[in-house]
């Protein structure tokens, strides 16, 4: 891990840990309306995903696969949605979202689409533990 790194606070505010992955942080998305993944690189400055050095870009894919099938276990939805926006919070991270047919935002992009339903706390607790136990698996 780069010593010099540190996470955006809108996304600390707004996530939970979930763990940590050789190159990113692990976090899960307190909005209880979608199943959401943001993995962050753990390297200081970082902006766009074509900042990462050569090593870097292929093991943030790599993590990306794993965090997409985690997702399909942890939820199993209709569609893993994966994006790099940023338009927000500049700190590079990737999106992973199960989407379902039935969700308030379909099949519309998650981004400003209402307003975020943080999950119970034992509920996001029991989450965020099954997806790290779905990390350390996979």
């Amino acid at each position: 891990m780069d010593p010099s790194f540190t996470l955006d606070p809108r996304l600390d505010a707004d996530t939970l840990h979930v763990g940590d992955l050789p190159l990113c942080s692990v976090l899960l998305m307190d909005d209880a309306r979608f199943p959401w993944l943001i993995l962050v690189p753990r390297r200081a400055g970082l902006v766009e995903i074509t900042d990462l050095q050569d090593a870097d870009a292929q093991a943030l894919m790599g993590e990306l696969r794993m965090a997409a099938r985690v997702m399909l276990e942890l939820a199993r939805p209709d569609k893993v949605n994966v994006a790099a926006l940023g338009n927000v919070v500049s700190q590079l991270h990737v999106h992973v979202v199960g989407r379902f047919r039935s969700d308030p935002a379909w099949p519309g992009p998650v981004w400003g689409h209402g307003t975020r339903i943080p999950y119970p706390p034992h509920a996001a607790t029991s989450l965020a533990e099954r997806a790290g136990s779905l990390f350390a698996q996979a």
